[in-house]
């Protein structure tokens, strides 16, 4: 009765004050409005006129500029910092541990400018929204009150061409950095900073004890070995089976496993080892020691998930530990170029495969995959009743639901893809360049008309109404690497604390099994994530924040669902995901400042894309594509349109190696079919001098 009496109350209350109240109610929303726009200025009031680019003194490869030069492409100074700047939830290692840091087998710091621009990324001056000099892409983010250092987007969608001493920075350009051999030579450093007792321990301790965030030098080595094992982890679990090189990663294994990881329950573990058990890998006395020795709950926390494979490897030799990472995870086995980001917004679908949609909440989804790939703290568990997340997420009314709370910035993630719009692609005109040939650019132009313009649309860069169809061509029209288009829907996995969940696929909902396929357990989460509000916002800001992004997200979206076009095996209730063991061509803006070439960049150079491959039976004379070449030079090759791939020293691109194959996408370079079934048409091959022209003419798009 007394609740009653005073809700009562509340209520005559509310019903007597109701006009001041719907006034107080629009002054606080006006009120958050008002500082979220403040906020979002604030953000890019940094307008340092060179963006922050530096030189360095000395580069391994000898390539050499003077100076850095940027493009008009349709952003400000201010827009190219924020997108340098703008965090996207990434939280590799403490802030504090980033920057003290030697690299392995050195005093140098591993955040020295020399040693950035060894791993290919691009080192900068301190400007007013990067007080420590960090480089391109790399960021402080801040979650649950604590610092890291993570990544953003602009670490690998940011590229440089370098041509007669000058610097051409890229905005959204694909990346150069060997991101592998970053975070293994992290890994090594984490571990020299954990021996204990050596010069580069105690160098290491007294420099994060000297900024002030650590109490005490125990702290500081608990999370020293918290953070070697989350490293040596993923190291391990992501462990390529060729190195891939620069400019190179298999993003979406990493995601998936990612993912797997994250989704992982104390019950699939335990039915892990028992079928190692039943194969003879492991013997009934080790499986009874690891599970004296682990916490096997079913759902893990995350620093159970931290040390679950650190404690059970303590029973195992290297052998059974291998095999149980296979078990678990997949081998990311197909590395592909990092993709430039011009008219991504304006796309129907994106990714080499053409697997997102840009309709709906398509772009927030495919940033929070991308965060979710690099590091984002995924604080995902089990918890008793439901949430109104797990509602809109499909979870319904349950005893349990799964709470996707991560360190992943949404609001961020869509702000993102608004500036993006304004972005353009990079013209060869308005680089110190050679000037194009006209006459031959003319010839060029006619060839691509004829023989490209069909799958290659033509797009105005600056029209803000511009729309990009993606053409698809299934991998056996394209001929191409198949590695990547097949894993990405092959790929399955552990389905953990996801099972029994229902995803949406396009021709029906998929119920995820005890094993699902890793592509349908990633949208689960990516909802899941994009459905939570910030925690580390006030419950009122995030509130406001989470509503107007999802309404955004919804309902601002230009892109609406469409079909694809293009030669592919549709999706059907047999094989949801059919469609997508495909690649697409995208239009070829600014193509000139993208090499290597192909999804996997298996090419060189444009001219080396205009050849064929070598096969069994050609002729010894005569001009093929490369079988291997170097990688890692920035300086580009003005006529064959590249950059340089020989006598320096790079790293060697073998194209027999699995996910390296430089075959397919052979138009115009040999007959197909072969004689006599090919008509003349089919049988018309470029010359040297047609190779020329229109590698030409694709300088002017």
């Amino acid at each position: 009765m007394g609740i009653r009496r005073y809700l009562g109350a509340f209520w005559q209350f509310v019903k007597r004050h109701r006009r001041y109240l719907l006034v107080a109610a629009a002054l606080f929303f006006l009120l958050l409005s008002v500082t979220s726009a403040v906020a979002r200025a604030y953000a890019f009031w940094d307008d340092d006129a060179e963006r922050g680019a530096t030189l360095v003194a000395h580069d391994l490869f000898g390539d050499s500029y003077r100076s850095v030069r940027y493009l008009p492409q349709g952003w400000t100074a201010n827009q190219s910092l924020w997108f340098y700047n703008t965090t996207q939830g990434s939280d590799l290692i403490p802030y504090d541990f980033f920057m003290s840091l030697e690299r392995p087998g050195s005093v140098e710091l591993l955040r020295s400018n020399e040693n950035i621009n060894a791993y290919r990324y691009l080192p900068r001056k301190a400007t007013f929204a990067n007080r420590d000099a960090l480089p391109v892409g790399f960021v402080k983010d801040v979650y649950n009150g604590k610092e890291y250092f993570g990544l953003t987007c602009a670490a690998c969608h940011t590229s440089q061409v370098n041509y007669g001493g000058v610097g051409i920075r890229i905005d959204g350009g694909p990346g150069a950095a060997d991101m592998d051999k970053f975070v293994f030579d992290m890994e090594k450093s984490l571990l020299m900073a954990s021996d204990t007792g050596s010069p580069t321990h105690k160098r290491f301790i007294k420099r994060v004890l000297d900024r002030g965030h650590y109490d005490s030098e125990q702290d500081v080595k608990a999370d020293l070995g918290r953070y070697q094992r989350r490293i040596s982890m993923y190291r391990e679990v992501n462990h390529p089976q060729y190195p891939y090189g620069y400019a190179r990663l298999d993003a979406f294994g990493r995601i998936y496993n990612r993912v797997l990881e994250h989704v992982i329950s104390g019950s699939a573990v335990k039915q892990v080892l028992s079928e190692l058990v039943l194969d003879s890998v492991l013997t009934e006395q080790q499986f009874k020691d690891i599970l004296r020795d682990t916490v096997m709950s079913n759902v893990l926390t995350i620093d159970e998930r931290d040390h679950i494979i650190e404690r059970v490897s303590r029973h195992m030799t290297l052998r059974q530990q291998l095999m149980m990472r296979d078990k678990l995870f997949n081998k990311p086995t197909a590395p592909v170029s990092y993709p430039f980001l011009w008219d991504i917004p304006q796309h129907d679908y994106v990714q080499w495969n053409g697997l997102a949609s840009n309709a709906g909440l398509g772009p927030v989804g495919r940033n929070t995959g991308e965060a979710i790939g690099v590091f984002a703290t995924l604080d995902w568990a089990a918890k008793p009743g439901f949430s109104l997340s797990s509602l809109i997420n499909g979870q319904g009314f349950t005893a349990t639901h799964i709470s996707f709370k991560s360190s992943v910035d949404v609001t961020n993630l869509r702000e993102i893809e608004r500036q993006l719009t304004d972005l353009q692609s990079p013209r060869w005109a308005d680089a110190p360049l050679p000037p194009v040939d006209v006459a031959r650019a003319a010839r060029g132009e006619h060839l691509f008309d004829r023989s490209c313009a069909n799958c290659h649309a033509e797009i105005n860069r600056s029209d803000p109404h511009r729309r990009v169809v993606t053409h698809i061509a299934s991998v056996s029209e394209v001929g191409t690497d198949s590695m990547m288009a097949r894993n990405s829907v092959r790929h399955e996995g552990r389905s953990g604390i996801l099972r029994n969940q229902y995803v949406g696929t396009g021709v029906g909902d998929l119920l995820l099994d005890t094993r699902a396929p890793v592509a349908a357990l990633l949208t689960k989460s990516v909802i899941g994530v994009v459905a939570t509000p910030d925690p580390d916002h006030w419950w009122l800001r995030r509130g406001f924040d989470w509503a107007r992004e999802l309404v955004a997200a919804f309902f601002s979206n230009e892109i609406k669902p469409s079909m694809r076009r293009g030669k592919y095996t549709p999706d059907n209730t047999v094989d949801p995901f059919a469609s997508l063991v495909s690649y697409k061509a995208r239009s070829l803006n600014g193509i000139w400042a993208t090499a290597p070439y192909l999804h996997n960049g298996s090419v060189p150079t444009l001219y080396d894309l205009l050849l064929p491959k070598r096969r069994t039976g050609d002729p010894v004379t005569g001009e093929f594509r490369p079988d291997t070449f170097e990688v890692g030079s920035r300086e580009l090759d003005a006529e064959k349109v590249g950059f340089r791939s020989r006598g320096y020293g790079g790293f060697v691109f073998k194209t027999w190696l699995d996910g390296n194959s430089n075959a397919g996408h052979e138009y115009g370079t040999r007959c197909a079919p072969p004689p006599p079934q090919a008509s003349p048409a089919a049988c018309e091959v470029l010359t040297r001098d047609q190779r020329l022209d229109l590698v030409e003419y694709l300088k002017t798009l």
